[in-house]
């Protein structure tokens, strides 16, 4: 493995752990000429994807790609690189057990969207107001009064005899 720092391409490894239920491994290393420590992240590389844009066009799937969209959605809240890695092994888990070569990105924006919801309200009605090219506040209203709607307990009926 390279070091980042150096450019040089003798390392040892200090510590590995399982990440993500044995999905993913984590690697802390040290560069053997200028001692720095860096970590290397291995996952399983599984089936590859492709996604059917709108268009007809494909591409292949690209984690990053989800990720800039999911990281540009979660600025500023809090949620911790863990939970953005854990969120993205889930997110491709969804796309596995769909057992297909080929997914929609409108399939892709939707599991994004479910598992949003449940990680951060803030984050999702971000990611929906450009995945759903909300046009007016109207759109975003709708959207937010659908997230109050699901959190909202049923309303214990008032005695009027009392």
């Amino acid at each position: 493995m390279r070091c980042p720092y150096c450019h040089h391409h003798e390392t040892d490894v200090i510590d590995t752990r399982k990440l993500h239920a044995g999905e993913a491994i984590r690697r802390r290393r040290r560069c053997a000429v200028c001692g720095r420590r860096f970590t290397t992240f291995e996952r399983i590389e599984s089936v590859i994807i492709t996604v059917v844009k709108k268009t007809g066009e494909r591409e292949p799937y690209d984690r990053e790609k989800l990720m800039r969209g999911v990281r540009t959605a979660c600025y500023r809240r809090p949620i911790s690189a863990q939970q953005l890695e854990a969120f993205a092994g889930d997110i491709e888990a969804a796309l596995l057990a769909l057992d297909s070569a080929e997914v929609a990105s409108a399939t892709i924006g939707d599991i994004v969207m479910q598992h949003l919801r449940d990680l951060d309200e803030v984050a999702y009605i971000r990611f929906a107001s450009v995945y759903r090219s909300f046009s007016d506040l109207g759109m975003l209203r709708a959207a937010v009064d659908q997230l109050l709607v699901r959190e909202d307990p049923p309303a214990t009926p008032v005695r009027s005899d009392q």
